[in-house]
């Protein structure tokens, strides 16, 4: 019964947050309660779970706070700015090297976390370059969504926060390992983006003085945009004069929690109360900068403890062992234990049918939950299904920041899931095939 109960709380969660009809932080509030108060538990009883809950993703969200306002503060001085104009210049005309510099370039603006920054500033610099070239702006959007899924495996990325919450780990000790990962995966990244970019180069010159399909495309539906101008960056707020010095700061604090001395929510907060103070000395200025950021930084926080009182409520009563054990015996016997791999492999197309929270909040406690009792470490488990569908983050209907970048583009969500889907699939499988060759996830 209580096996029973717990899949109809986990399946409720995920068609509530699939239909979109409840915010995540209400379904991960009030179905486990519901679910709870079913298996007989009484509110005194569920209060200690939430409590349990809370404690295991308090650091998370510590760290979350400060880590979206520390690296938003650094995009708002223009500490990144150099490098993205650079590549702009130095790409002109070579449509390979606009495909690589578009890579780096969202690269670079999805250090704060946040996929609807990294399209705003993307977006509006990189596709008038795009439509010059006569390039499909489709592989514009598959580049950027790609980059910045792989920053999101930073520990203040939404997965690896998310996995943290879940697994009660420290975000930075689930990233060390995943650094190797992370950097081969910008490599294959730039490999595809030269093999991308080689095609395109091809198509156009078949193309020869006919306008790119794309570009038609594209610029009729900018000419006839009522939605005005796109967003552009205040500049007022840029410190040229600091930048080396801000330079300085944010390499301190990256090197510093690779180094793992010090608490992550305690390095980004020192980092903060730094560069803040030292960029925008009126304290006007600073209340003003840290307004701006908040609701991302608050949003993400509240999702992490609502997940937390999911977790504590799941696990406390019971609902998770025994979903898991019961599990065990429905499913055939030789595909228990690779479970997580089966997971990992079907991690992009699941994107197109959960939310982000739903696969990490639903699915792979209970992953976990089963095969750790084959010996399969939790890590190794969650490393598998973060790896297998990080990569398809910003191929999904479920993320806002992508119907942003469509808005932006003047693209269709249908055709852009034609174009990118399977690469970013294939793509993700291939990374998975490293993981397992670094000894980062086993099977």
């Amino acid at each position: 019964m209580l096996s029973i109960i717990g899949f109809l709380t986990i399946l409720t969660i995920v068609l509530l947050l699939i239909s979109g009809r409840i915010t995540p932080i209400m379904g991960l509030v009030l179905v486990p309660i519901g679910g709870a108060l079913l298996a007989g538990f009484g509110m005194e009883e569920i209060g200690v779970f939430f409590n349990e809950g809370i404690d295991s993703v308090f650091s998370v969200v510590i760290m979350f706070i400060f880590a979206i306002l520390f690296f938003g503060i650094m995009q708002d001085t223009g500490l990144f700015d150099p490098l993205i104009n650079k590549m702009i210049a130095v790409s002109k005309g070579n449509i390979v090297a606009v495909a690589v510099g578009t890579v780096v370039i969202a690269a670079v603006t999805h250090l704060d976390g946040s996929g609807a920054s990294t399209f705003l500033i993307t977006i509006p610099a990189l596709l008038p370059l795009y439509l010059r070239l006569r390039m499909n702006p489709y592989m514009l959007l598959l580049l950027v969504g790609m980059s910045a899924s792989i920053m999101n495996m930073v520990p203040w990325g939404g997965p690896i926060g998310r996995t943290s919450a879940v697994l009660g780990v420290d975000p930075t000790e689930l990233w060390r390992p995943l650094i190797p990962v992370q950097l081969s995966a910008f490599v294959l990244l730039i490999a595809l983006a030269v093999f991308l970019g080689l095609m395109e180069k091809r198509k156009i010159a078949r193309a020869g003085e006919e306008r790119h399909e794309a570009d038609l495309e594209v610029a009729a539906t900018l000419e006839t945009a009522d939605d005005g101008p796109l967003p552009k960056k205040d500049d007022s707020l840029a410190r040229p004069k600091l930048i080396w010095l801000n330079l300085l700061i944010a390499l301190s604090v990256i090197a510093v929690l690779v180094w793992g001395i010090i608490p992550s929510g305690f390095v980004f907060m020192i980092g903060l109360s730094v560069a803040l103070p030292l960029n925008y000395p009126k304290v006007k200025d600073q209340m003003d900068r840290i307004k701006t950021h908040a609701p991302n930084a608050l949003t993400m926080a509240a999702i992490i403890l609502a997940a937390g009182s999911f977790l504590g409520i799941m696990d406390g009563t019971g609902m998770l062992d025994s979903l898991a054990a019961d599990l065990v015996t429905i499913l055939p016997a030789f595909v228990v234990p690779y479970l997580h791999v089966i997971m990992g492999v079907f991690g992009v197309p699941f994107d197109l049918i959960l939310s982000t929270d739903a696969y990490y909040f639903a699915m792979l406690p209970v992953v976990e939950q089963v095969v750790t009792a084959y010996g399969v470490s939790s890590v190794t488990a969650a490393y598998t299904m973060v790896i297998g569908n990080i990569i398809g983050t910003f191929v999904s209907p479920f993320s806002p920041a992508l119907w942003l970048a469509l808005g932006l583009a003047g693209l269709e969500m249908g055709r852009h899931i034609r174009y990118s889907f399977f690469w970013m699939w294939g793509f993700s499988i291939v990374l998975l095939f490293i993981a397992f060759l670094l000894g980062v996830i086993s099977i």
